[in-house]
Order: structure tokens, then sequence, then C-alpha cells
């Protein structure tokens, strides 16, 4: 039966799902969620859809059938199901949303003192009685990684529990794993190959490519989706700061300020008179308020550059959100959408 409702996918549990929580929280798109024990949510900032929770490797394959329209989910789990089915059923509509960083890597255990590189793994499974057996839970993406790296000789066991502990009792000579900070493989006694890095993974957000183009309202909340999400992150790069200074008008001063490239913001500066306090001023000197948006690393560079100009009062407040005209994704997926 066709069904008529928008439907967001998260991940249930473990850091990613807390990791999308605060996310989306900090775009403006809290999800309410009244019992824990509940698979569904809502976004009250975006009235008509419904959040349900799955692991990250259901999420993907439901985005994929249709089941749900939209998923944010890991790079890793979507690259892993997307080489299974061989299919373009799903569209990513943002790629690096910034967080749950990690990347699946080859290990070995420490014992092989000789095996550093890919060309030495390739080395040992030709000279081996036995192809190498790797345990893993991306078999697609790591079956393709060692064909490319010139490893033939390998047969991959598909693990559903711990893997680190494979090697130790026998059941695989290596793994591969997600990575993040690499604790949990020293205390296994495995070191990750230099040059064993199959894919650098982070949260993402996908939608059924079917859905967006058969549905308006669909199409409508993956923008609104995007848009938060973009304006999210790009103000999250970005400061605002404020100065007053003295001119004889607002182009004297935008002037001096465009000659200075970290002064120029987004557009250009914003410039206003300031009324004077109470009355107070010999009325001779003219005061203005200027306020432009700046990225956070240029931000020392930025407040000497305006004090060099004769700014004084100078205040740096945070951006929440910056909203352009179309997000740059937006129209990127439309693109997808119509090449699909």
């Amino acid at each position: 039966m066709a069904r008529d409702d928008i439907r967001l996918a998260l991940p249930s549990k473990g850091r990613l799902a807390t990791d999308a929580l605060a996310f989306l929280e900090a775009c403006g798109l809290k999800v309410y969620r009244p019992n824990p024990r509940q698979y569904a949510a809502t976004i009250p900032a975006l009235p008509g859809l419904t959040v349900m929770f799955q692991r990250p490797g259901d999420i993907a394959v439901s985005v994929r059938q249709g089941s749900v329209d939209f998923g944010m989910t890991g790079l890793d789990v979507y690259a892993e199901k997307n080489a299974e089915s061989g299919g373009d059923a799903v569209v990513m509509l943002h790629d690096a949303l910034g967080f749950s960083h990690c990347h699946l890597g080859l290990a070995v255990p420490e014992a092989w003192e000789e095996v550093t590189t890919m060309e030495d793994l390739a080395g040992v499974a030709e000279e081996g009685e036995a192809p190498v057996r790797v345990a893993t839970k991306f078999p697609a993406l790591t079956g393709r990684f060692l064909t490319e790296e010139g490893v033939h000789r390998y047969e991959l066991v598909e693990v559903e529990g711990t893997l680190e502990i494979a090697p130790a009792i026998g059941y695989a000579d290596l793994i591969a794993d997600l990575v993040s900070t690499g604790t949990t493989l020293r205390d296994n006694h495995l070191r990750e190959l230099e040059d064993g890095t199959i894919l650098a993974s982070q949260a993402i957000l996908i939608a059924n490519r079917a859905r967006l183009k058969s549905r308006p309202a669909v199409l409508q909340m993956a923008r609104e989706l995007i848009e938060y999400i973009e304006a999210h992150l790009r103000a999250e790069e970005c400061h605002l700061v404020f100065a007053n200074m003295r001119g004889n008008s607002p182009e004297e001063i935008s002037g001096r300020m465009l000659a200075q490239a970290e002064l120029s913001g987004l557009q250009g500066p914003t410039i206003s008179p300031i009324m004077p306090n109470n009355g107070t001023g010999d009325g001779s000197t003219r005061w203005y308020a200027v306020n432009i948006v700046v990225r956070k690393e240029r931000l020392s560079q930025t407040i000497a550059s305006l004090r060099a100009i004769g700014g004084s009062g100078v205040v740096v407040a945070p951006v929440t959100y910056i909203f352009e005209e179309e997000p740059v994704r937006y129209r990127e997926m439309l693109e997808a959408i119509d090449r699909g």
C-alpha cells in the first residue's frame, strides 16, 4: 500500500545516534521523543516529518527500498550497501555532516612485524599455503580494496560480533574494521597497515531518489533539511564582528575596509550611522557602526585590521545560521535526480 507520510530514519543507538541528535538540535531541528522506548518521534520545526529509529545498516537499506524517505547514517554502511546492490536508488543529500568521523581500515596482529604495508600483505598472501583470512562486516568494500591493492589470495570471513578477537582465537588472520581512536586495536594487540585505509567515513544524509522525483512534498522537505544543515554548517565556521568607527561617510569607511581582504565580509561590510548618546558630541565627529561576517580562523587578523583603520569597541558574536538564496547542495541534488 502506498504511503503518504514523510519519514526520516536516525540511528537508534551508539555514538552515531547521540551525535546525530546533538547535530540536529544544533541545526535548530531538535527531535521530540517523549518516550525513549518509542521508535517514532517528531521534529517540531519540520511539521509533517516523522522520525524513526533504526540500526545504521538498516537505514541504508530502508532508504534504498523506499520504506523511509531520508536517512542519517554513516558513509561506511551506505557505501557497503550501495556496493552490494549496485543500484542508484539512493541520493546523497549531504556527504559531510562533520561528525562521527572514523575510517574503515585493515589491521594485522602486532606479531606480524614484517607486514606494515599492503604490498607486504600481498606478499604474505602469495607465499602462504592458504589464502589470508580477513574478518569484516564490510565484505563488498574490503574485497574490492584488497583486489585493487594487489592482494588476490584472500578469504573474507563475515563476523556479526566483535572483530578484534578474531585473529587471537584463530578465526581470521587480520581484520577490516571501523577505527576512530585506535585504542581498541591496541588493546587487542592489533596494528593498522600504513596504507590500509579502505574508506574515510563520517555521518551523511541520504534520500530515496524515486520518492524525490515522484512526490513534491518529499522534495520540498529535502530542501528544508538541506537549508537548515547548510546554514548551520556555514555559520559554524564564522563569527559576526561589530565595531564603531569614525569617518566622514559610509563610502569613506567602506573604502578603508575593502582595502583589507579580511574586512570584506560575505558581500561587503554593513555600515550605519550611530546616533549621539543623549545629544552629546561636538557635531564635527561622525561615528558609524560596522559589522561583517568573518571566518573563525581569521578573527585575530580581522580585529587587528579593524583597529588599524580606526575601529573601536569591537564586539564578536556567534552566528547561528547563514542562509543563501539557494543551497548549493540542493542544486546538486536536483542535478543528481535528473541523472537518475
